[in-house]
């Protein structure tokens, strides 16, 4: 009887309920879909660095985690001094340059080298670099902006004719010449931001980086196996990661929260008479508050399925129209979203609950 009189509440209120149950919807799809964005980029970022084919990684002293962030600080007269070490069959440098339009690490490459480390660039079409103003683009991006080898692309403020199109995953999606990025980023200087190391053993990674770190004026330099580094790549290795989702979550909340305390104080403050006549007929104080978080909880069940599923559409249309990203999605983080959106709501509605359950039943009756 109790759950009939709840559904009948809100169906007879079909414009607040409505309200209501977006705003749920709404707070769980902005928590799943930044999720999503979010943890997408460090998976996509870690795949795309297995995807290179090293084994070890050898960086400045004080170098970030997180790619595209340290500059270019070391020399490349590096690359003849690990080359040296045993066991090191390729020292590949890279410059790696943050680019903000669109977001990304476009990478500086030393195309001999890069390509010894397997897999070898296989072309779609076109071919290596012919050219400092070459770039080669990976079929993603080929595809998503409607390019061709040939065409004309603009990669960190400047024209760049692309020059072949190769399979994603080895490292970025755009690749310039070393030397014309240690123009762009390095004024010109032989630098580089990391040596991606290939062994003749990978059985030796350990050894090898023991002996690197052995090597004078190598002592403090970063080096790292590929399965340490990707380790790293973590939320709390990332600045600001676990802050940014916090703070969306955040908002979030505050969002439920508010809507809900309007909706079920309103709704609290239009049924005065009603609550009157149910206290007047024996109801306990607990009846009208199991009342109210009912209807909370079943606008709760409702907004929370339809942002679930928004959140599924929305995220199936980012990925056909931008395949470049990698759309985060956890059963986990599902469960959290429906956690923390249930608990806002009952949080909003508690305050109503008890004002309707304190409310006289006399002066409820006489109330217009």
């Amino acid at each position: 009887m109790m759950n009939k009189m709840v559904v009948a509440n809100l169906v007879h209120r079909p414009t607040r309920s409505l309200i209501t149950t977006s705003a749920i919807a709404l707070e769980v799809t902005m928590i799943l879909l930044v999720v999503a964005l979010f943890y997408g980029l460090l998976n996509g970022s870690k795949e795309s660095q297995m995807g290179v084919g090293a084994d070890l990684m050898v960086m400045p002293p004080g170098s970030s985690a997180l790619a595209g962030m340290s500059g270019a600080p070391i020399s490349v007269k590096v690359g003849s001094v690990l080359r040296r070490v045993p066991h090191v069959a390729v020292a590949a440098p890279v410059i790696w340059a943050f680019s903000q339009k669109p977001l990304e690490i476009v990478y500086g490459i030393d195309l001999a080298t890069y390509d010894a480390l397997p897999p070898a660039f296989r072309y779609f079409s076109g071919g290596p670099f012919t050219g400092p103003n070459d770039a080669i683009v990976d079929d993603y991006f080929a595809g998503m902006n409607h390019v061709k080898v040939g065409d004309t692309v603009e990669i960190l403020n400047k024209a760049f004719r692309i020059s072949g199109i190769v399979p994603h995953g080895k490292g970025g999606r755009k690749f310039l010449p070393l030397t014309t990025m240690q123009d762009l980023v390095a004024q010109g200087e032989d630098k580089a931001s990391v040596f991606y190391v290939k062994l003749d053993d990978p059985a030796t990674t350990d050894q090898v980086e023991k002996s690197i770190q052995e090597i004078p004026g190598m002592e403090k330099y970063s080096v790292r196996s590929m399965p340490e580094y990707l380790s790293m790549m973590t939320p709390d290795n990332l600045p600001g990661f676990d802050l940014a989702i916090k703070i969306v979550i955040g908002v979030a909340v505050v969002v439920g929260f508010l809507v809900i305390f309007q909706a079920m104080y309103t709704a609290v403050m239009e049924r005065t008479r009603e609550i009157g006549i149910l206290k007047s007929m024996g109801a306990s104080k607990w009846y009208i508050i199991n009342v109210v978080l009912r209807e909370t909880v079943l606008l709760a069940v409702v907004g929370i399925v339809a942002g679930i599923i928004l959140s599924l559409v929305t995220r199936r249309i980012i990925m056909f129209e931008r395949p470049v990203l990698r759309l985060f999605w956890s059963n986990a983080w599902v469960l959290r979203a429906t956690l923390i959106a249930i608990a806002g709501a009952l949080a909003g509605a508690l305050y109503p609950a008890f004002k309707a359950a304190q409310r006289d039943p006399i002066d409820a009756l006489a109330y217009e």
